[in-house]
């Protein structure tokens, strides 16, 4: 069984840079799972901000719906593999099938993966329940879905972190 460590924050908290740091770790050759696509022209500037800070020891693997098959497609194959980001995975996932049980399903999946890779695995995920409840039903349904997500995954991660302003503070493991 390989190493999950699950990685959450705020908005540009430095969870992405702790999750590559700790992926190095393991040594090169490294995967980077993308879960979100350049929609626009702002996040193709962030992916290729973030694509040039990582360097060319990481192969990116996009795969916005099938988390859990495209993890288990690539076991094996790296030193490890960081996944980026469960919060950009679930809002693809609310988009495409707008079924909350479907989606826990999809996320029940994936944690249920963990014990049978062999590749260390990096999580970031955000955190999204520090603020307000928010005033429509759309919005509410992803805050909820993210929250139970990040639960059920820091419950099967043998470490989880959490990130305030570029600082990392260990909570399990």
């Amino acid at each position: 069984m390989a190493r999950v460590i699950f990685i959450t924050g705020g908005a540009r908290s430095g969870k992405s840079r702790l999750a590559e740091e700790l992926a190095l770790g393991f040594g090169t050759p490294l995967a980077y799972v993308a879960t979100g696509g350049a929609g626009d022209a702002e996040m193709a500037e962030r992916i290729a901000r973030h694509r040039a800070r990582r360097g060319e020891q990481w192969t990116t693997v996009e795969e916005p719906l099938d988390l859990a098959g495209g993890l288990a497609r690539i076991d094996g194959r790296f030193n490890a593999t960081l996944v980026d980001c469960v919060t950009l995975w679930l809002t693809n996932l609310l988009l495409a099938w707008d079924d909350p049980p479907r989606i826990q399903d999809a996320v029940e999946k994936l944690t249920k993966l963990f014990p049978l890779l062999t590749t260390p695995l990096v999580i970031v995920s955000n955190e999204v329940g520090l603020g307000i409840v928010p005033d429509n039903r759309l919005a509410r349904q992803f805050r909820d879905l993210a929250g139970e997500a990040n639960e059920r995954i820091a419950a099967a991660a043998d470490e989880v972190y959490v990130t305030f302003s570029g600082l990392p503070l260990k909570l399990k493991g």
